[in-house]
């Protein structure tokens, strides 16, 4: 063994037992609190399980971030807690970065771009962007991952199920397996820039004909299964238009909702990270026109039938077909549910479509409050479910009702004011599942992702 590879060993290791300490310390907590019968303080434990959690600045920070934006995944103690972490990793040093850049690209990797900045332009959870110039004047953002990454993940979902287990001693409402089995899946995949690339030629495919929302190329030749280099798209944070006039607030959410929905409704394609560093607003002559798509690492492909339970479940709850809302459920795979766990479902499920389902012109809270915005919708399913259940969660559930959550939140900070129900019905236009089959295998297909 080589003593680079002893060092990722030995690093390795030590991450197992650094966090497996922290979190283990947390669940002999939460049994000997059911073992000596003493009431379990929940802020308390969510604050341990955070502070534990918090020493490592990498993969787990995104699972805990997904964890806090599914509301009912965990309790919300623990999603105010997990909410905070922040992907701050520190960034790799500049001769690090050398290194790094050279086993990708080779000994004169330099000489392969006009500029390379030294000091990264972002840091991430899994990687570092760099801002750059290619041979032919070019402006490119280079993604690089951080070494040992597999392992750090393989770690860190290790841990994950640990936290699962802690929680279930607390709450068996919600069996928590496929969760996990979907939230590994995503995270590894997103260890793969070979496919994040091919992602990003699909969302070019995808979204051919949108205008109002850009897509990175991708070099091909700057990039690796570590490396990703695509063209650098100028845009201002999202936030920062917070306070513009309210036609070009609902312009960004209209390029926001055609990003998501277009992708979904015709190719069975979500982005399924809300976060909104991942998004950037272009203008024209000063006026905010669209949105910059960054990011391609958490891309989730569903087979047509589960896109078809979707749009079987809109029309469903907009007809009181009581039937077909069942129907979708079940293509979903939730089963055996009874009446009782149905109606508990539709009342999460009208919560999500409500903007969908409303002809007319409004907010997506309509009046609510934005901090209570789910909220008490979340706690009425979760006292059934408690009652009545458990309830296993199907894995391709996860992300889908993750990134209409983060969908939600831009509307919200955006404050748009729209007809998102028009806006649905004509992305709906002549939605056939057969017809999404032959163009999700076409676009996949051409780029190598079938």
């Amino acid at each position: 063994m080589s003593d680079s590879e002893r060092n990722r060993l030995t690093g390795r290791l030590s991450r197992y037992a650094r966090v497996g300490v922290n979190v283990g310390g947390v669940a002999a907590k939460v049994a000997s609190s059911r073992l000596f019968g003493s009431s379990l303080d929940k802020e308390k434990h969510a604050a341990d399980l955070a502070s534990a959690l918090g020493g490592l600045k990498g993969p787990l920070m995104k699972v805990g971030q997904i964890l806090s934006t599914v509301p009912d995944l965990v309790p919300p103690e623990y999603a105010a807690e997990l909410s905070q972490l922040q992907s701050n990793a520190p960034p790799m040093g500049w001769p690090f970065v050398r290194r790094r850049m050279q086993a990708e690209l080779g000994p004169d990797w330099e000489k392969r771009f006009a500029a390379f900045e030294r000091q990264p332009a972002a840091a991430a959870s899994l990687g570092q962007v760099h801002r750059a110039t290619g041979k032919d004047g070019t402006a490119l953002a280079v993604k690089l991952q951080y070494p040992d990454m597999q392992s750090a993940v393989e770690a860190d979902l290790t841990q994950l199920k640990m936290l699962f287990s802690v929680y279930r001693r607390i709450d068996s409402s919600i069996d928590t397996s496929q969760i996990y089995e979907e939230i590994g899946a995503r995270i590894r995949e997103e260890l793969d820039y070979g496919r994040e690339a091919r992602h990003a030629l699909l969302y070019k495919i995808m979204l051919d004909g949108a205008p109002i929302v850009r897509v990175p190329e991708v070099e091909p030749n700057l990039s690796t299964g570590r490396l990703l280099t695509l063209t650098w798209l100028e845009g201002g944070r999202l936030l920062d238009f917070r306070d513009r006039p309210l036609d070009e607030r609902n312009r960004i959410a209209t390029a926001m909702f055609t990003a998501w929905w277009s992708p979904f409704a015709h190719y069975g394609v979500i982005h399924g990270d809300p976060h909104l560093g991942n998004y950037t607003v272009f203008q024209e002559d000063g006026v905010a026109a669209g949105i910059n798509l960054l990011d391609y690492g958490c891309i989730r492909i569903f087979p047509p039938a589960f896109v078809a339970g979707v749009v079987d479940l809109f029309h469903g709850l907009l007809e009181d077909d009581r039937a077909r809302v069942v129907g979708a459920y079940e293509s979903w795979g939730f089963k055996g549910l009874s009446n009782e766990l149905i109606d508990a479902l539709n009342i999460w499920a009208r919560f999500i479509y409500a903007p969908l389902l409303d002809d007319r012109v409004r907010t997506i809270a309509d009046g609510v409050a934005p901090a209570e915005y789910g909220r008490r919708e979340a706690f009425r399913v979760h006292q059934v479910l408690k009652e009545k259940g458990p309830v296993t969660v199907p894995r391709e559930f996860v992300f889908m009702d993750r990134a209409a959550i983060g969908l939600g939140a831009v509307f919200l900070h955006l404050k748009a004011e729209m007809n998102f129900h028009r806006l649905f019905m004509e992305t709906l236009d002549g939605f056939d599942a057969r017809l999404l089959g032959h163009r999700q295998q076409a676009a996949l297909g051409g780029v190598g992702l079938a």
